[in-house]
């Protein structure tokens, strides 16, 4: 999935308190947040969380519009310092005010702790990492990409169009501040990284973005669009060639260290465990994924190595292409959910499935759901194909085995992402719809391949097993590597390596892995996220019959929609203080 600020909501009821929909009207324009002093003087708590999410969006329009509140659309973020600046303080006061709200009900109380939660999170990465001044993947994945205006059909194609035309015309500035912001002499792994997002936006700019318009007959417009994207364009392209010239002074100086990678956990999804403990935990279940690997090979290629038993799982091509084979996946596993009866299928909004757009082709496999402030736009699941520049070899090995692609399409789509969503756009509080946490977000898509598995999807084929185990020894060694590059001193070719040897990944699909380890130190967060569910999964069914309440720790975990997993776990198992538990 897009590593962004991503929504996610539900449909149960919450264990807290009463169950009903808050009717908070869609977001406006208003620049200012409450200012909480005494008791007497505060606004209503839902008249806060309005207040805030209308100042949050105003500062940050860019997931207002991913959101889907287009009152913002053409509009970006102020990466200049004094913007930044003003978002800290904004931060620091949501943390702050929100905190001194007392005596509320059971569900406010949890959306307070959810709000104070998220901007905690917010400022860990402005102020404590300090992203924008070292991480161009904070500018990659904050409000660059157009593909809202391209993909959704929200309004008619002029209408986005000059939304489009503001967006373009802000992108110069939003170029000259993202310069002027980032401190060289930067890590290799992100020089490239960077190189290659901003350069493929200048690309998409000029090239797609402009295409996807190409029928809007109307001349002015269109010499407008052409004008603006090349403006864009050029300052993207110019970005990406000054970043290219820093290679000759690139450094490895990417980690965070181990007391920074620490305070991440903590802050960001409230992990306030050891790291020797934390590690420990990630070895365990490397190993657990490993020595189930060992008997499904031996089922499904006896007498061979685990790499040849991998040869065979990727010789098995989808027929015809990826997207093709993925649109005939969903059917079937929407059937499988219902007939299983493993969680609500609320709403009748679909998933459709398309080739990513060359820019974003980096991603393997991605999906964009529309936001809670959008009607009626269905979910896009983009699959990218083999660069049409690589040898026919390395096309058809970048192309997934079919029982690979299909534990991506389950993670992507049903029961992961697209059903997160159809939860979370109907969650009570919208703070939870619009804000989410890492670990909720991939930890829920990952646990469902695992789910799905001792569902009894795919009824004991061996190859199957093998496909969602390799997906999950993936997420461990991102696990493993996240520590290791940031914390243990491991290098980027240690980390290639151990996806290679420990996790059985190709050398392409590894170098990769290792790279995106060193500027998303976060991405330990697909398996973090998932054991914590099957923990609680496991402690509060034990006492409602066990596997036959999955669906209703299902749609009650989902009916909170983004939220800190330990803050669930709160609330789930009615224990006094949020804490991880594995």
């Amino acid at each position: 999935m897009k590593t962004r600020t991503i929504l996610l909501t539900g449909i149960a009821c919450l264990t807290m308190g009463a169950c009903t929909t808050a009717q908070v009207p869609p977001a406006q324009t208003s620049a200012e947040a409450p200012v909480a002093t005494t008791a007497a003087a505060r606004p209503a708590w839902k008249d806060f969380v309005q207040a805030t999410i209308d100042r949050w969006f105003a500062l940050d329009p860019a997931t207002a519009v991913y959101q889907g509140a287009h009152q913002f659309d053409g509009k970006l973020p102020d990466w200049s310092e004094a913007g930044l600046a003003t978002r800290v303080a904004f931060l620091r006061s949501v943390v702050s005010d929100a905190g001194a709200y007392t005596g509320l009900s059971a569900q406010d109380a949890m959306e307070r702790d959810n709000l104070v939660a998220y901007a905690r999170r917010e400022l860990f990465w402005i102020a404590e990492a300090d992203r924008p001044h070292r991480n161009p993947s904070w500018y990659i994945d904050g409000g660059l990409d157009p593909n809202v205006y391209v993909s959704r059909e929200y309004a008619d194609k002029p209408t986005r169009m000059r939304a489009m035309i503001s967006f373009f015309s802000a992108i110069p500035t939003a170029a000259a501040n993202i310069r002027a912001n980032l401190r060289t002499p930067l890590p290799a792994s992100f020089i490239k990284h960077g190189v290659a997002g901003f350069g493929g936006f200048a690309e998409y700019y000029r090239g797609d973005a402009r295409t996807a318009f190409a029928d809007v007959k109307d001349p002015a417009l269109q010499a407008e669009f052409k004008a603006s994207s090349e403006k864009a364009g050029q300052a993207m392209a110019d970005l990406a060639a000054w970043l290219k010239s820093q290679q000759s002074s690139a450094t490895q100086d990417f980690p965070l260290g181990a007391d920074l990678f620490s305070r991440m956990l903590k802050e960001t999804e409230m992990v306030d465990l050891p790291l020797d403990q934390v590690e420990a935990i990630g070895r365990a279940d490397l190993k657990r994924n490993q020595d189930a690997l060992k008997l499904a090979c031996a089922r499904y290629a006896p007498g061979k190595t685990i790499l040849q038993c991998f040869d065979k799982l990727n010789a098995d091509k989808p027929k015809g292409s990826p997207v093709d084979a993925a649109r005939g996946q969903i059917p079937e596993l929407t059937a499988f959910v219902r007939a299983k009866d493993l969680v609500t299928i609320p709403g009748t909004e679909q998933a459709l499935v398309r080739e990513s757009p060359p820019y974003n082709r980096q991603n393997s496999a991605y999906i964009d759901p529309p936001g809670p402030y959008e009607k009626g736009i269905p979910s896009i699941y983009y699959i990218s194909p083999p660069d049409p520049t690589w040898s026919k070899q390395k096309q058809l090995d970048y192309i997934p085995g079919v029982n690979d692609l299909l534990f991506t399409s389950i993670h992507e789509v049903m029961p992961g992402h697209f059903l997160q969503f159809l939860h979370s756009n109907r969650a009570p509080s919208w703070i939870a719809r619009v804000f989410v946490p890492y670990a909720y977000a991939e930890g829920w898509a990952h646990y469902t391949e695992e789910m799905m598995w001792e569902a009894g999807y795919g009824n004991g084929d061996p190859g199957v097993h093998v496909g969602q185990i390799s997906n999950a020894l993936l997420r461990d060694c991102r696990f493993l590597s996240a520590i290791g590059l940031h914390a243990r001193g491991m290098t980027q070719a240690q980390s290639q390596a151990m996806f290679q040897n420990e996790c059985y990944q190709v050398e392409g699909t590894a170098e990769q892995q290792a790279a995106r380890g060193t500027y998303d130190p976060a991405y330990l967060n697909y398996t973090l996220g998932k054991l914590m569910i099957r923990k609680l999964r496991d402690d509060w069914t034990a006492t409602r019959g066990g596997k036959a309440a999955w669906k209703q720790f299902h749609d009650t975990f989902l009916g909170f929609g983004g939220a800190p997993i330990p803050l669930i776990r709160q609330t789930m198992m009615n224990e006094p203080e949020p804490r991880a538990v594995f």
